[in-house]
């Protein structure tokens, strides 16, 4: 029996996130028979073949393991996986999510009712007030774009050539396919009903990740108008880092120079620029040390990392954008 889905979980020595992300899908509601889970694999890693085995055996579900001869980054092995798959419809998931026990039957609703390309929506748990990279709380759960929590017929995907392999990295190859089907004319139809849980990230993760910044620079030079529209959070958020890092700068200026008064002033902006991000980075609910912690390291350390690696990106891929 050929299945309607095929459910593509590209994984990369995380084996314990992986089998919490197979735990959820052999929970979905939809008729077992209806899907079937590809995991692939960038890492070539005995252990996650052994556990794609084991899940096979306990659950009864078809997992299929596909190994990449070498490490060639996330976008690839998305590409291996819905280009081996089965099902006319291909979802899209990633190893540390947890897809709710819903989230195939609201997106078959979906394509029955003559969908292409359905992007259902992202969680965090714990809920923070703001995304980990600064966006507004908006952005991050409002079932926008995101390769962690979408769908699409293999034809549409396969007419825009799937993803982009010079995002080497997670960073944006999920708006890069975006934006092509939205060139292509194909509706991205909204699936609030297929929820997808994503863990927050702890600090050293968030501040390691700022180097995937440089990525801006690329999908700007691929897609100026439509980064321009659809990404307005990316220049108010430059703005600001960028206030933060020269207010910073006019201190240190100041203070070398004997100029205290300008020093002094630019202090004052550093502070309530800094404050801002403070308060926005705080989790929602009761205020714990670890809560406030992070917030403050994030708030410091963020914007000079990300106005760093934007520079980085711009000079790489020979583009100048905000």
């Amino acid at each position: 029996m050929i299945p309607d889905f095929s459910v593509v979980v590209p994984t990369s020595q995380k084996t314990t996130h992986l089998l919490r992300c197979l735990d959820a899908l052999s929970r979905q509601r939809l008729p077992h028979g209806q899907f079937e889970i590809i995991v692939v694999d960038d890492a070539n890693d005995r252990a996650t073949a052994e556990a794609v085995r084991s899940f096979t055996q306990v659950f009864g579900i078809e997992a299929r393991y596909l190994s990449q001869p070498r490490r060639r980054g996330i976008a690839a092995a998305r590409n291996r996986g819905w280009q081996a798959a089965r099902g006319r419809i291909i979802a899209f998931t990633n190893e540390d999510c947890e897809p709710q026990p819903d989230w195939l039957s609201a997106a078959w609703a979906c394509f029955r009712r003559g969908a292409q390309v359905v992007s259902g929506q992202m969680r965090t748990t714990p809920s923070a007030r703001s995304h980990p990279y600064g966006y507004a709380p908006a952005f991050a759960e409002s079932g926008d774009f995101t390769a962690a929590n979408c769908f699409c017929l293999r034809t549409a995907i396969h007419r825009v050539g799937g993803f982009s392999e010079e995002f080497g990295i997670t960073w944006y190859e999920d708006s890069d396919l975006q934006f092509r089907l939205i060139r292509k004319g194909i509706p991205i139809a909204k699936c609030p009903e297929a929820v997808v849980l994503h863990p927050s990230q702890p600090t050293r993760s968030i501040l390691e990740e700022e180097r995937r910044r440089s990525y801006d620079a690329l999908l700007y030079k691929r897609h100026p108008d439509l980064y321009r529209q659809r990404m307005p959070h990316s220049r108010t958020q430059t703005v600001q880092y960028a206030g933060v890092v020269l207010s910073a700068s006019a201190v240190l200026a100041g203070a070398l120079s004997g100029r205290f008064d300008m020093a002094s002033l630019a202090l004052g902006v550093w502070v309530l620029l800094t404050a801002d991000l403070f308060w926005k980075r705080l989790p929602a609910g009761p205020i714990t040390w670890e809560g406030v912690k992070q917030a403050a390291t994030t708030a410091v350390a963020t914007p000079f990392l990300s106005v760093y690696w934007r520079l980085y990106g711009s000079v790489k891929y020979r583009v100048l954008y905000l």
